[in-house]
């Protein structure tokens, strides 16, 4: 067996952040603010990260926090507001005011946008983000002196830690380092989406569902000129099958537009999908703490997956805080009790409402009645309505308060 070759760099810092998307990111600068020092490590280049296509609707919890961590100028001017959201089944177009029935609403900014704010303020700070990391392992989570080996520019580094945030995703190496310690909870549907970023203008100011008959389509946008689309779909199903030509054409007939409403733009970027629903319990492990999608992945049905992590984050923060200001863990050690509550809510409104707009394709007829009747019960009954409303907005907190479940 080889042997590894010897360390070359060793440095420490506070908090050891693996992964440099928006909870690490957004991780490293709460930290800053709070004089806690942390290095953010990334496979990917720096190109590659601000410019991967991803989720963009922001809760109204999120778009405050982003404010009070110093990145919401850009936000504040380019993020559109969407005061309701829009559902169309059965020939019909359905309204519900989200700001009437519970005062709030959400906010449509790309998550693109969202980490390239992060990385310019993180660099303008002087934050220490290394990127095209390579090699990265975890050591001693269960001493109080944590380390994280990883290859940079050929050369072999230790950064030792207090402690260690595993904000690198599903497929990172943070999860799998305390995998003997977890309990899996896991669903897969057997359909995605086809996700489609296209120059054109959008057709309606707020988000649009449409529940048809051959699969759901939706319908965002990014920008006054820029539309992001998609179609439900099969969870192999093969990007070649789908020509620009198809796609607006299977667009129009979900969507039941008129062929002059829906503009055939240039297809920026085209991709699939795949839903599943995934948790891990609890979220921590020694001094190892996994955040957003490291944790926990919901259907984007819901658009409840950013605004998860970001909440992740905020308790991470504040339990950090804590421990460095006054040499307590009580909200360290409850992490995962506090999360947990967060994330199982957020995975069943995302399975309701992934139930409720796609073609389930085992049920038949039966099913798809089921699916009108609820639709119609959110419509015709205002305390559903409202219940709707404020899963879909989600709860009224900032960084300080997302501590409590």
């Amino acid at each position: 067996m080889a042997t590894r070759s010897p360390i070359q760099h060793t440095a420490r810092t506070q908090v050891g952040i693996v992964g440099a998307g928006p909870s690490g990111l957004l991780l490293s600068q709460l930290l800053q603010l709070e004089g806690i020092s942390s290095v953010v490590l990334e496979t990917r280049s720096r190109a590659r990260v601000e410019s991967r296509v991803r989720a963009g609707q922001l809760e109204p919890a999120t778009v405050k926090v982003l404010s009070q961590a110093g990145v919401g100028t850009r936000l504040k001017s380019q993020g559109l507001p969407q005061p309701g959201v829009v559902f169309h089944y059965e020939a019909q177009t359905r309204r519900l005011d989200l700001e009437k029935l519970c005062g709030r609403s959400v906010t449509i900014y790309g998550q693109r946008e969202v980490v390239r704010d992060l990385v310019a303020a993180r660099l303008s700070a002087g934050g220490n983000i290394i990127f095209e990391a390579s090699q990265v392992a975890i050591h001693g989570l269960d001493t109080s002196n944590p380390a994280l080996s990883f290859q940079h520019n050929d050369q072999n580094h230790l950064l030792h830690c207090d402690f260690i945030a595993g904000c690198d995703g599903y497929h990172g190496v943070c999860r799998p380092a305390i995998a003997d310690a977890l309990r899996i909870f896991e669903c897969r549907h057997p359909f995605g989406w086809l996700g489609i970023l296209a120059e054109a203008p959008p057709i309606s100011p707020e988000v649009l569902y449409s529940c048809h008959e051959r699969g759901l389509a939706l319908f965002s946008m990014r920008s006054p000129q820029i539309s992001r689309l998609y179609l439900q779909c099969a969870s192999d199903e093969d990007l070649h099958q789908w020509s620009d030509e198809r796609i607006w054409d299977e667009l129009r007939l979900r969507l039941d537009v008129r062929a002059g409403d829906l503009t055939d733009g240039r297809i920026m970027e085209k991709s699939v999908v795949r839903m599943r629903s995934f948790v891990a319990e609890p979220m921590q492990h020694g001094r190892l703490f996994l955040v957003g999608d490291a944790a926990h992945i919901v259907p984007p049905s819901a658009a409840k997956g950013l605004n998860l992590a970001v909440a992740d984050v905020c308790s991470l923060a504040r339990g950090l805080e804590r421990f460095y200001a006054a040499d307590d863990e009580r909200l360290l050690r409850d992490y995962s009790k506090t999360g947990l509550p967060r994330v199982w809510e957020g995975q069943r409104f995302s399975q309701w409402m992934t139930r409720l707009l796609h073609n389930l394709g085992d049920g038949g007829p039966f099913d798809r009645r089921i699916q009108l009747a609820e639709l119609d019960r959110v419509f015709c009954s205002e305390s559903a309505a409202a219940c709707f409303a404020e899963a879909y907005v989600g709860r009224p907190m900032d960084a300080k308060e997302w501590t409590h479940p």
